[in-house]
């Protein structure tokens, strides 16, 4: 039996987790699993105490994607019935930041779906941004595709904190998720972000039928790439996607991959993302005891629980909101 505890301030003292030593926490028994659990929250605590990151996302734009990712509802090869606009205007934008502020949530994510922006949006997510900042001060972080440089540039000088684009699985199983573009296409937006100073995030999506091996490996990518930010995803797959009734996951094993990301990349923002309610089910709270970060509300496509009840399980774990309030504008 593989002690937990041990591996954990093994990992705060700076070591590197194997691969055997990442796989034994995937294949850990479910029997282990609270001792495991405890092993990930020593290194959660050390780094970021009993604080938690509330995160909200806006779907700037929806659907109209040229890509072929068989777990999005928004690309061309999808049936879903789902709601189909372009880039909404700046006052939506912000009322969606001010019910952010209002929430305490420090963090708003301006999502839009595509291959990649055209300037204009870029020009008018900037422009956005730079209202954001002066109104309510949240970080903001973008996700609008694959980057050009001069874009990430413009970005950063509008303000945005964060850019998120995720690896999503690790690079021998993405030719069976998309062929519309490569995995080195997702590394270099992450580089062209971390070289225009903005800080970059980037995450998985577990589920996708995926081998366990492939899930290390997404672990260890992410830590080469020192991603500050990881959105660790569960599928949760929608009728008329090629992913449609893929249904590989349990909450336990669920639990086990967010402490692997944890003892992975001990430092670093690990996010309760999409399928948190759907795959971790009555475990949720146990999820935050590795991660130190949730989304609050709805996804893209899909919804979320009341952000009332998320609040409510913070405050039932004796877990403290990380928000920041602004300075007082002048």
């Amino acid at each position: 039996m593989m002690r937990w505890g041990n591996l954990a301030e093994e990992v705060i003292a700076g070591k590197v987790l194997t691969n055997e030593e990442a796989l034994e926490i995937l294949n850990c028994s479910d029997d282990e699993l609270l001792l495991l659990m405890h092993g990930a929250f020593q290194i959660r605590k050390h780094y970021y105490g009993k604080k938690v990151k509330l995160n909200m996302i806006m779907n700037s734009k929806s659907g109209l994607c040229p890509e072929n990712c068989g777990y999005c509802s928004q690309s061309i090869i999808s049936k879903a019935p789902i709601d189909k606009y372009k880039m909404l205007d700046e006052e939506t934008i912000m009322q969606g930041a001010k019910r952010a502020y209002d929430l305490k949530i420090g963090t708003y994510c301006i999502v839009a779906s595509g291959r990649g922006p055209s300037n204009k949006e870029v020009d008018h997510v900037a422009s956005v941004v730079k209202n954001i900042k002066d109104t309510y001060g949240l970080k903001i972080c973008a996700c609008l595709g694959i980057l050009k440089p001069e874009q990430a540039k413009k970005l950063k000088e509008a303000g945005v904190d964060r850019y998120n684009h995720n690896i999503n699985t690790s690079r021998e199983h993405h030719p069976s998720i998309t062929t519309s573009h490569t995995y080195d296409d997702r590394i270099n937006t992450v580089e062209t972000v971390k070289e225009s100073g903005i800080s970059p995030c980037s995450g998985v999506i577990v589920g996708m039928k995926e081998t366990l091996e492939d899930v290390v490996n997404m672990a260890f990518t992410l830590k080469e790439l020192d991603a500050d930010s990881i959105p660790v995803n569960f599928l949760h797959a929608i009728d008329g996607t090629p992913l449609e009734g893929t249904d590989e996951l349990n909450p336990r094993y669920c639990l086990k991959v967010l402490a692997l990301f944890r003892y992975i990349n001990p430092t670093k923002e690990i996010r309760i993302s999409g399928g948190r309610e759907v795959n971790l089910k009555s475990l949720q709270p146990l999820g935050l005891y590795a991660a130190n970060s949730i989304f609050v509300g709805d996804y893209l496509t899909t919804c979320g629980q009341e952000s009332t009840a998320d609040h409510r399980m913070l405050e039932d774990l004796g877990f403290e909101i990380e928000f920041r309030e602004m300075e007082q504008l002048t």
